[in-house]
């Protein structure tokens, strides 16, 4: 059901519960939270916590729209990859517990530079085709995430999504880190268009960026920054996109949700 929602991310000053009330404050009525703060694997509470902080943001009229992995699949010691196919099962079972199916993931962050980049691209297909095999059994999916270097182009993200062939591995479309990356503004129009039937999820993110891996990166609140927003409605509401508009904010202004404030105005007068 498609909701305005903010990311737990850049608000300083504020623990969990805080930020729910803040965020409820504005008029946010979904959020997206990190692993860590539903569950502690060094001490697995099978899914506890994860309902404990679902009550917490249902008592400010929240829910908890996508819930991010964390994982990390490009690791050079196949002992190392094994165990994070296994950590993500588990991360599986428990994001359930907090109401949503939509689990944000990375590709892989290559710690350490110790994966050449032309093993990137079979690495990670070998781990989505992986976790796809327990998606069903377990009701969850996977929206992948442009985020950082590995996955930040949307032509292989939909090429990654046909070749492991499952319908329950789509996108987290987040709509400034192209740019970060270094893609023009034409080709991720492009990317909106293409991966738009593919989409679970969205970070709505705006700013500004001319120079490739974050040089000169500035982040604005919605609608004041350079990216195609119009554009990135357009392509959602033609495949009746229904899922949560989560913003995103890494503006100079985090300090007591103002930006956030900000790119809520955006999305209420827009979406």
């Amino acid at each position: 059901m498609s909701s305005i929602g903010v990311i737990h991310y850049n608000w300083p000053g504020y623990d969990l519960e805080g930020f729910a009330r803040r965020a409820s404050e504005i008029g946010y009525k979904s959020t997206e939270l990190q692993i860590g703060d539903i569950w502690d694997e060094e001490n697995d509470d099978d899914g506890k916590r994860a309902e404990e902080v679902r009550e917490m943001f249902a008592a400010v009229g929240m829910t908890i729209s996508a819930v991010a992995a964390g994982n990390d699949f490009l690791q050079a010691d196949r002992a190392d990859w094994e165990a994070q196919i296994k950590r993500y099962r588990r991360v599986c079972q428990i994001i359930p517990h907090t109401g949503t199916d939509i689990i944000r993931s990375d590709g892989g962050w290559n710690r350490g530079g110790n994966v050449p980049e032309d093993q990137w691209d079979g690495m990670m297909l070998e781990a989505f085709q992986r976790c796809a095999e327990f998606l069903e059994e377990l009701n969850v999916r996977i929206a992948l995430d442009n985020h950082g270097v590995s996955t930040n182009d949307g032509d292989w993200q939909l090429s990654l999504i046909e070749r492991v062939g499952s319908s329950r591995l789509g996108v987290n479309l987040d709509t400034m880190n192209y740019r970060w990356y270094g893609h023009s503004l034409e080709k991720i129009d492009h990317f909106y268009e293409i991966l738009a039937p593919h989409v679970f999820h969205t970070h709505m993110k705006d700013g500004t960026c001319d120079q490739p891996r974050g040089g000169n990166y500035k982040g604005a609140a919605l609608g004041e920054g350079e990216i195609h927003l119009d554009h990135v409605l357009s392509c959602l509401r033609k495949v009746g996109y229904d899922g949560a508009w989560t913003a995103e904010y890494e503006g100079p202004e985090p300090e007591g949700g103002v930006g956030y404030e900000k790119c809520y105005t955006w999305l209420k007068a827009n979406i």
